[in-house]
């Protein structure tokens, strides 16, 4: 928006970005949004179940032409792929270790052989979806969660549920056959979807109208070199941020929109799917609540079939291997990979430093908030709300770091791993490689304490 006095800035703001932007977002989404209406008042409709799984399929493929077109044909592959290995190896035990790495090799080869890496990349979150959908089912059927093999309708249906194909979020297999039952319209299912579409475009104006300009005409606060990069890495880390809740917001619409992503306890019917919990990110008590709350179901799928499977080799291999798994379902891109690998060594180091001090100290400063029934004796003393703050406040400080590899430049160095090599290097570079120092200072000091 160039670059104005804050007064010539406000005047400008509403017409200059805040319209264009909420309109642009509407623009984008409203054919997915009507048929995600349509999708729900079909399955109302009490027909048999393979005409609802038809027109899954079908409302999905139309859904994906519509943002991807011919390329859609790279997801529907990895559908087919996906299918064929569940099938030949039904009497399998172990089908879904083989099959991640079936698609982790497909994913791989995608990116790097079988089309330019830009097309790939807008593909990447339906890739992630359907991947996420099928090794989960894969993984229910080795412990008995799914009884059998779906048939290609069925599972043609749950991969091309048309709320959670373009933005997520995953959703187990069992899940999409309880929304398949069609439960009735309601207020609460009504109030529940505008909500979160309010939200999302609340969070879509912040990213790309607030967060870019925050310093200084948002908040009038000036320093000299050094602090000033601290400042532009909070913006791109904001921005990137809320533009992460927007998906997650718009997940939630889609998806509830859809007739899924409720909870039902005897006669009560909840539509309570949250897939983001901002307040726990810009607020964090500690790294590990970050890192739960940036996308709950996609946490869920890691912890339920990531990390128990790996827990065997020990924690840390378990906490390695998982991040390590998120990194390769993102897709190769190094500044994705730098940052989630080196949020495994973060929380890892964090969730024992934190553990060890608490039993030290006998105090509730563990990375997750304790229970009220816990055994510390230290629960609401001064000095146990001090050592809180002070890792929250370096929890802050781990985010903007790493945030400050996200930025619109990125974007377009896609086909260039190169310059996005480059320039995460010169962006913790010039941050002095402060998180990553911490860190290790912080695994130094609970070697010392341990």
């Amino acid at each position: 928006m160039g670059a104005f006095s804050r007064q010539k800035f406000f005047q400008e703001l509403a017409h200059g970005c805040l319209l264009p932007t909420a309109q642009q977002g509407l623009e984008q989404v409203w054919q997915l949004l009507v048929i995600c209406l349509l999708c729900r008042l079909l399955w109302m409709l009490g027909l048999p179940s393979f005409v609802k799984h038809l027109g899954t399929v079908a409302g999905g493929f139309y859904t994906l032409y519509l943002f991807f077109e011919l390329h859609m044909i790279w997801v529907v592959l990895l559908s087919l792929l996906c299918y064929l290995f569940l099938f030949l190896c039904r009497h399998s035990t172990i089908r879904g270790t083989f099959l991640s790495i079936t698609v982790l090799i497909y994913l791989l080869l995608g990116e790097l052989h079988m089309m330019d890496t830009t097309n790939w990349h807008k593909m990447r979150g339906s890739q992630m979806v359907v991947a996420m959908k099928a090794i989960s089912l894969a993984f229910d059927l080795d412990r008995g969660v799914v009884t059998s093999v779906p048939s290609p309708i069925e599972f043609m249906g749950y991969i091309y549920f048309v709320g959670t194909v373009i933005f997520g979020p995953w959703i187990s297999f069992n899940s999409y056959k309880e929304a398949l039952e069609g439960r009735k319209l309601s207020f609460s299912w009504l109030l529940k979807v505008s909500v979160s579409w309010v939200k999302s475009q609340i969070c879509l104006v912040i990213s790309n109208c607030v967060a870019p300009y925050l310093f200084p005409y948002f908040i009038p606060v000036y320093g000299d070199k050094l602090l000033r990069r601290w400042l532009l890495a909070y913006e791109n880390t904001m921005s990137f941020h809320f533009s992460n809740y927007f998906v997650g917001y718009l997940s939630e619409t889609t998806t509830t929109l859809a007739g899924a992503g409720f909870t039902e306890e005897k006669e009560n019917l909840k539509w309570d799917m949250t897939v983001s919990k901002p307040l726990n990110i810009e607020f964090p008590r500690s790294m590990v609540e970050v890192v739960t709350s940036w996308n709950l179901p996609m946490s869920r799928f890691l912890h339920t079939y990531v990390f128990k499977s790996a827990l065997k080799f020990g924690t840390f291999s378990a906490v390695m291997v998982t991040y390590t798994a998120s990194a390769l379902l993102h897709g190769l891109s190094f500044h994705l990979g730098a940052v989630l690998i080196s949020l495994g060594f973060i929380t890892y180091i964090e969730h024992v430093l934190r553990k060890r001090l608490a039993a030290v100290f006998n105090a509730c400063i563990l990375s997750k908030k304790c229970q009220p029934n816990c055994t510390h004796q230290n629960k609401k003393k001064l000095w146990v709300y001090m050592i809180n703050t002070a890792f929250s406040a370096l929890a802050i400080l781990h985010l903007t770091y790493l945030g400050s590899v996200f930025n619109s430049s990125v974007d377009y160095m896609e086909e260039d791993e190169d310059d996005i090599t480059n320039h995460t290097i010169q962006k913790w570079s010039e941050l002095s490689w402060t998180s990553h120092w911490v860190t290790f200072g912080c695994w130094i000091f609970y070697r010392l304490i341990l």
